[in-house]
C-alpha cells in the first residue's frame, strides 16, 4: 500500500520534506483489530509537533494521521464473546467510521472507569503509538472506530474527528450558560468549528475572536462572531470563558485580562513553546488571577466526546471549511500550515468508496 511515512524528526521548511511516499506492508489483524481501506485523512497541527519534537516523540518509523476516515474491509475476531461492541461490528463491514486521536486506554483503571479514558496512563495515540490514517490502509481497535453519520462528506467528518471533537471537549469545560461570552484565541482548525458549534448550543451567547492574522479575523466575522480582533486589542466587553488553541503563552497572559471575576480560559493545546515561557514570570495576580478565575486544560479526547460531537454536527449540520490534498502533498499540506497558510482545516484524499 501508499503511506507517507515518518522516518527520523526534523524541520519542516521548503527545503525538508519529513514524510516520504513509500510502498508499505499492509497491516496485519490481531484479534479485536478491524482493517479499513482510507478515503481521507485530517491534517492536524499536532502532527507538525510530532514531526519537530516538541511533543512526546512517536514511535519511528511511524505512519502519522489521526482524523481518519474509511471503509471496513475485515475485523479479526475476539477469541472470547465478552466484547459485545466489537460483535456489534462485525456487521459493519463496508460500513463507513472514523478514527480519532484516542487509539485505545486500558479499560480498568480508575480513569477509565469513571469516563476519563482520556487520562489513562495506558491512552494510546492514533499515528503516533500506532500507524494512523496518511496511508490507504490502516488497522484499529474495533471499540475505538465510530460510526459517521450518513449526512457528513468523508471530507467533512475528516476535521471533525479531532479538531472538531477536542474543540467540543474545550467547549464542554468551559461550563458557559446560554447568554453569557465566549472569547477564542486563536482561529484555525479547531476554534472555527467550536464557533460553528457554539453558535448551534448557545444562540443568545456572543463570540469574539483574537487572531495575530487578519484574513483569519475576516474568516471569523464571515462566520458570525460579534467581534474580532489581535491578541492583545480589548474586545467590546469581559469574558466568561476563552478557549486558547495557540502554541505559546503570550495569548492566555492577555486572555486572563479578558475574564470576568469567576471567568475561565480553557487551553486547548498539546504543548506551548518553552521560547515563550518568559512572559509567565511576568504574570500580574491582581489583574490576571484574582477575583476567583480560573485555567484549564484539555488532554486528548474520550470516544463518548467524539460520538456526541458527531451526532450534534450531523443534527445541527456543522460542516467544517476544508482544504483538500492529494496523499503524496501530506508535506505541502503540513508546510502550509506552519506557513499560517490555513483557512478552516486540510484534509489529505487518499481514495474514494469505488
Amino acid at each position: 500500500m501508499k503511506a507517507m511515512l515518518l522516518e527520523s524528526l526534523g524541520d519542516v521548511n521548503p527545503a525538508h520534506a519529513p514524510l516520504r511516499l513509500v510502498q508499505h506492508p499492509e497491516p496485519t489483524l490481531t484479534p479485536g483489530e478491524i482493517l479499513l481501506r482510507v478515503t481521507r485523512c485530517g491534517v492536524c497541527h499536532t502532527e507538525l509537533d510530532e514531526i519537530e519534537g516538541r511533543t512526546p516523540p512517536p514511535r519511528l518509523p511511524v505512519i502519522l494521521g489521526h482524523q481518519v476516515v474509511g471503509i471496513v474491509e475485515g475485523l479479526q475476531r475476539l477469541p472470547t464473546l465478552e466484547n459485545t461492541e466489537v460483535q456489534s461490528l462485525e456487521t459493519l463491514e463496508s460500513v463507513r467510521v472514523g478514527v480519532a486521536w484516542i487509539a485505545s486506554a486500558c479499560g480498568h483503571c480508575q480513569y477509565c472507569l469513571s469516563g476519563q479514558e482520556n487520562l489513562c496512563p495506558e491512552f494510546k495515540a492514533t499515528g503516533r503509538d500506532i500507524n494512523g490514517g496518511y496511508a490507504e490502509y490502516m488497522k484499529v481497535r474495533a471499540d475505538f472506530v465510530h460510526p459517521i453519520p450518513a449526512s457528513i462528506s468523508d471530507s467533512e467528518a475528516a476535521p471533525l474527528l479531532c479538531a472538531g471533537a477536542v474543540g467540543y471537549r474545550a467547549l464542554k469545560l468551559c461550563n458557559l450558560q446560554d447568554g453569557q461570552s465566549l472569547g477564542l484565541m486563536g482561529f484555525g482548525g479547531s476554534n472555527h468549528i467550536v464557533l460553528k458549534v457554539a453558535k448551534h448550543k448557545y444562540p443568545n451567547s456572543q463570540f469574539f475572536v483574537f487572531s495575530r492574522n487578519p484574513h483569519e479575523r475576516e474568516f471569523a466575522s464571515s462566520l458570525g462572531a460579534a467581534w474580532a480582533g489581535a491578541i492583545d486589542e480589548i474586545p467590546p466587553e469581559a469574558l466568561d470563558a476563552i478557549i486558547d488553541t495557540t502554541p505559546v503563552w503570550r495569548p492566555d497572559m492577555e486572555a486572563l485580562k479578558r475574564l470576568k471575576p469567576g471567568g475561565r480560559l480553557v487551553i486547548n493545546a498539546i504543548r506551548k513553546e518553552e521560547a515563550d515561557k518568559e512572559v509567565l514570570m511576568n504574570l500580574d495576580y491582581a489583574s490576571q488571577l484574582w477575583m476567583e478565575k480560573e485555567i484549564k486544560s484539555v488532554a486528548n479526547v474520550t470516544r463518548q466526546d467524539v460520538r456526541e460531537f458527531l451526532q450534534l454536527a450531523a443534527k445541527a449540520n456543522i460542516k467544517p471549511e476544508y482544504q483538500e490534498y492529494d496523499l503524496a502533498e501530506a508535506n505541502q499540506a503540513l508546510l502550509e500550515m506552519k506557513q499560517g497558510k490555513i483557512h478552516g482545516a486540510k484534509v489529505l484524499r487518499v481514495s474514494e468508496h469505488g
